[in-house]
């Protein structure tokens, strides 16, 4: 998978509200940077697993779209801490790094390189999983390698869960309330990265058959922190 995505302005997603991290300083300079950066994002990332693929001859990658009643009460917030990995039982995952993703030079969203893609990746411009408001992982399902991290997200059920283990020696533990696949075309960029006022997870991964050398689609996982 190539560092450089990409993205333009005119593939139909509308802008999302800020990247989901409560705005805690006063001012406009950084309001307006969130703004920014959260554009920049969904730019990027809408349509920016573009390059998942393991050849044209792959077999396509399908999910059943699902979802759970949001719980009437959510778990407390945590405070900041970096993650430091992501474990998904029902699918085999038990990555024992994660990558920071920036914005690169292009601005354009960093994603985990092909030689890298058993670990998964957090946008450092969001919250950090288990606070307030909305964090972002990515992981490949496969590159031109071969299968990745999320290779069995179809295995991946509504309710299961997600432990991302962080840098304090705590671990946010979120349930799975919704799976969307989505042709990236249409990607639900205000669902995505919409402003929430409670800690949630966004996971997403590629799916779909692979068409000019790249998946279709977009697989979404929403998940709710628990404990």
């Amino acid at each position: 998978m190539p560092s450089t995505l990409e993205a333009s302005a005119d593939h139909g997603m509308a802008q999302p509200g800020v990247d989901g991290r409560p705005d805690t300083a006063p001012g406009p300079a950084r309001r307006t940077g969130r703004l920014a950066a959260a554009v920049l994002l969904t730019a990027a990332l809408g349509i920016g697993l573009l390059a998942c693929g393991s050849g044209d001859n792959a077999p396509d990658v399908k999910v059943k779209n699902t979802a759970s009643a949001p719980a009437s009460s959510a778990a407390d917030p945590m405070k900041e801490s970096k993650p430091t990995g992501l474990r998904i039982p029902s699918a085999g995952v038990d990555a024992k790094s994660m990558l920071g993703l920036g914005v690169d030079t292009d601005q354009e969203l960093q994603v985990p390189p092909v030689e890298k893609a058993d670990e998964p990746g957090w946008w450092t411009g969001g919250v950090t999983p288990g606070e307030k408001g909305v964090s972002v992982i990515v992981a490949h399902y496969d590159t031109a390698k071969g299968p990745a991290l999320m290779k069995n997200i179809a295995k991946v059920k509504v309710g299961d869960s997600i432990q991302v283990p962080r840098a304090d020696g705590s671990t946010a533990t979120f349930k799975v309330r919704e799976i969307q696949q989505v042709n990236k075309k249409d990607f639900p960029t205000d669902k995505v990265y919409g402003k929430a006022d409670r800690p949630e997870l966004r996971l997403l991964t590629c799916g779909g058959p692979i068409k000019d050398g790249h998946r279709t689609d977009n697989i979404v996982l929403y998940a709710d922190l628990v404990n």
